[in-house]
């Protein structure tokens, strides 16, 4: 999977067995929205996310993580 490493300022490779698949889900007006995401850990330490359409999310073979938080409206 190749992400884009700030710190670097370049683009790096991390092999899927490293990669998390993260859902996370935001209440709009209309619904909840899930976003698809993946996670990573470069070699310095650097955390890593970028986000993917659900076509992608389902043809990885990274490990599934843990939904993120579900966002809700206060009342």
């Amino acid at each position: 999977m190749k992400f884009y490493n700030v710190k670097k300022k370049a683009h790096v490779e991390i092999a899927d067995a490293k990669c998390e698949k993260i859902q996370y889900p935001r209440e709009t007006s209309k619904g909840v929205q899930i976003r698809y995401g993946v996670k990573a850990v470069d070699d310095d330490g650097t955390r890593l996310t970028i986000f993917v359409s659900k076509a992608t999310f389902d043809k990885l073979n990274c490990k599934e993580g843990k939904p993120a938080k579900k966002c809700c409206k206060k009342k």
